[in-house]
């Protein structure tokens, strides 16, 4: 995790040679020679005296030089001064922000528009994209709704928490009378609204395994259709991020070695580490960056994660982001990142005023 430090003193032509260096191995992937910089910092300095100030930025660990090569390739350290101090921020392309508008706007299901953000994220990007699924802690039940359609499927129309609306299709092992869902409905309505979601579910399972016999007709049936309609929505409750374009990753060549690739998927499968990542990130606003190990966990070291919160109500609920190599475009990331959290709030905000 970044933690604040006293940040080297550096004189206005070193910031410029620091800048332009970052940004070549950003570009390249290679480590940078004191004659391509002085070729590309626009400066009229000796060969000498750019080495001199790469000799400085290397004493200041802002730079390195990785194995013999004569070139200096940026350190953490360096990426967090020019992510801080000498970042230019370039505006998102109209295309990219039509795209997002196009494709996550007409969407209606919560889960489908997490899904899509992430998927985004990753395309545009062609790096790793995630979007943390909100984590509630308490869930409560409002109203459900059962509507027949063909061949014994059922369309679930759950409202919990006050506004927030889940349409989901089940299909029964019978088929149920539109009669019969309208009873179930009403029995579960009139029973448990305003209870919590996991407590009923189990409640009806408990009721339904032991007291199958002495439960009434309407009772039976509405245990029977929730066991499917409310247990979905608890499968999904323990799925903590959806994640996408990991494969993107095997791209870069730093970070393309199995041992790390194994590293890294192997933090994508087990979840914990990224779980407590995005959890820190919620604690802050606005857009925060974990720049190699910085972040506290060693699979992530040569990477950097993007992060910013989205919300409903102005309440923060979740965080989406972007893991890809620390030589990474932050000038773009950056507010691609905080684009894409704004429009997942509003996607999110618009379907709860929708109850329908």
């Amino acid at each position: 995790m970044s933690r604040p430090q006293k940040r080297p003193e550096l004189n206005e032509r070193a910031q410029h040679l620091l800048k332009v260096l970052v940004e070549r191995y950003i570009y390249e992937g290679q480590p940078v020679g004191s004659r391509a910089l002085s070729r590309d910092a626009g400066l009229n300095l000796s060969p000498a005296t750019i080495r001199n100030v790469m000799a400085d930025l290397e004493d200041l660990g802002l730079i390195t030089a990785p194995h013999t090569s004569a070139g200096r390739m940026p350190t953490v350290s360096g990426y967090r001064l020019f992510v801080d101090t000498l970042l230019t921020i370039k505006p998102l392309q109209q295309e990219v922000v039509q795209q997002f508008r196009r494709e996550m706007g007409p969407l209606h299901d919560p889960e489908e528009i997490v899904e899509t953000a992430s998927r985004l994220l990753a395309d545009v990007t062609h790096m790793a994209g995630l979007v943390s699924l909100p984590r509630v802690e308490t869930v409560t039940f409002r109203m459900i709704e059962f509507l027949p359609l063909s061949e014994q499927r059922i369309l679930v129309i759950l409202v919990t928490n006050e506004r927030e609306v889940q349409n989901r299709i089940i299909s029964p092992a019978r088929r149920f009378s539109p009669a019969e869902l309208t009873a179930a409905a009403n029995y579960l309505n009139a029973v448990y609204a305003g209870k919590d979601l996991n407590a009923i579910r189990t409640s009806l399972l408990q009721e339904l395994q032991s007291t199958r016999e002495q439960m009434n007709q309407e009772a039976l049936h509405a245990a029977e259709i929730a066991d499917l309609a409310l247990g979905s929505r608890e499968a999904r409750k323990r799925k903590p991020f959806v994640l996408a374009g990991e494969t993107n990753l095997m791209d870069f060549d730093e970070l393309a070695s199995m041992e790390r690739l194994r590293g890294l998927f192997a933090a994508f499968r087990q979840k914990e580490d990224l779980v407590h990542l995005l959890d820190r990130c919620l604690e802050s606003t606005g857009v925060k960056i974990y720049i190699g190990e910085e972040s506290g966990y060693r699979a992530l070291d040569q990477c950097s994660l993007v992060t910013a919160s989205y919300g409903i109500d102005e309440q923060t609920i979740g965080v989406l982001g972007v893991i890809g190599p620390t030589r990474m475009e932050y000038e773009r990331v950056i507010p691609l990142v905080d684009l894409t959290a704004k429009m997942l709030s509003a996607a999110l905000n618009q379907k709860a005023l929708t109850p329908s």
